[in-house]
């Protein structure tokens, strides 16, 4: 209990401190409490009028500054009214002690601190020059001031350089989190990307061998077919299950990110046609035109996966059918295009995949534009447009 309204007094202490309204409040109480106590010392000490109103002139100049000026500048006023009350006139009120040891703190806090320190030094010297005052009320006061300015200029920049520290170290947390999530979703983003182009490729490829093995294998017993079959289905379900995996990452994800690494490239392309050729069993022809030329690594990865993926579509939706894969080379694109002789797209798309949303995220990574549609003559045709060189955006 003691712990709780104790950490209540100190957060109501700090919210009174940060109110901007605080230093006006508290000078303009000062400067009554010092003219009070101005009058209230003058009053039968036989000092003149005009000498009792100069003391109440002064006093309010050692109290009133906060509420008019900024923290240097009411440091600055408020030092050098105390110093002329301590050096030629030995008077110095409470309210203005507290005054000074408030715009001291304030200017370290919310001003420079090298100002602060200056500020708080001219008081040392006035005790050690006049022992002679250490015994009346103002000889303490300037006593307590050589001593505790320092400490109040000193709390004020330590505190300042506290909040500073604090706030360094929640933008370096929210960095470093917000590194972090982005790399973590740039990382899932790629998982994703070859989890649908290289392991479902090959799965896609496992129940096309399977189904094509128990189709065309002459004198199968039931049991190997049965086992076929089941092989077939296996994959088929696999892959099901891995649509739905990569739908909850892209989710995740949000915005797929482009992936720039050299993996496969278009050296590779001739054994990925051979093996979707030996999977399938058809045809699949690579027509090359242009002058071949070397490629930004990007785009021939963006190439590569195109390809794969349209050549698993078509093993997919037309199953038997012959894919011809055409590569036109000019001096500033590649330009793809891959078609199957099949019976093109179906009346009501699919929906859900991710083949021909990937396809069109590799092109534009690259800078490209991709089109994917029903063939002339008949079949289906993916076709792309991509830059010798990636454009990256910044």
């Amino acid at each position: 209990m003691d712990e709780h309204r104790q950490g209540g007094w100190a957060e109501r202490g700090r919210r009174i401190g940060a109110d901007p309204r605080t230093p006006a409040v508290a000078g303009t109480a000062l400067a009554l409490l010092a003219v009070t106590e101005s009058l209230a010392r003058t009053a039968g000490s036989g000092v003149t009028v005009r000498f009792a109103l100069f003391l109440v002139l002064l006093a309010l100049a050692t109290t009133l500054p906060p509420v008019f000026l900024r923290p240097a500048a009411a440091a600055a006023s408020v030092t050098g009214a105390t110093v002329l009350s301590l050096a030629p006139f030995h008077s110095l009120t409470v309210a203005g002690f507290c005054a000074q040891l408030l715009v001291l703190h304030r200017l370290g806090r919310a001003g420079s601190p090298r100002s602060a320190a200056l500020l708080a030094m001219p008081f040392l010297p006035l005790a050690l020059v006049r022992p002679a005052m250490a015994h009346s009320g103002t000889g303490v006061l300037t006593v307590l001031l050589a001593s505790l300015a320092p400490v109040a200029a000193w709390a004020g920049i330590a505190r300042r350089a506290h909040g500073q520290a604090l706030t360094q170290s929640a933008a370096h947390r929210a960095m470093t989190s917000t590194l972090l999530e982005h790399t973590a979703r740039g990382e899932r983003a790629r998982i994703a990307r070859e989890l649908h182009d290289v392991v479902a490729h090959h799965i896609s490829m496992v129940a096309v061998q399977a189904e094509t093995a128990r189709l065309t294998t002459p004198g199968m017993p039931a049991a190997g077919a049965q086992r076929l079959s089941s092989i077939g289905d296996t994959a088929r379900a696999a892959l099901t299950e891995m649509r739905r995996l990569l739908g909850v990452l892209r989710e995740d994800t949000g915005a797929d990110t482009a992936d720039r690494q050299p993996q496969p490239g278009l050296r590779q392309l001739v054994d990925l046609l051979d093996e979707s050729r030996d999977a399938s069993g058809t045809g699949t022809r690579l027509i090359v035109r242009g002058r071949q030329s070397a490629l930004d690594p990007g785009v021939e990865l963006a190439a590569y996966r195109i390809v794969q993926e349209a050549l698993t579509n078509a093993r997919r939706h037309a199953p038997g059918a012959a894919v011809d894969v055409e590569l036109h080379y000019t001096a500033d694109t590649l330009a793809l295009r891959i078609r199957d002789n099949g019976p093109g797209p179906p009346a009501t798309p699919a929906t859900g995949g991710h083949g021909l949303s990937g396809m069109r995220e590799r092109a534009a990574a690259v800078g490209g534009e991709l089109r994917t549609g029903p063939a002339h003559g008949g079949g289906f045709v993916v076709e792309t447009v991509l830059p010798t060189r990636a454009e990256t955006t910044g």
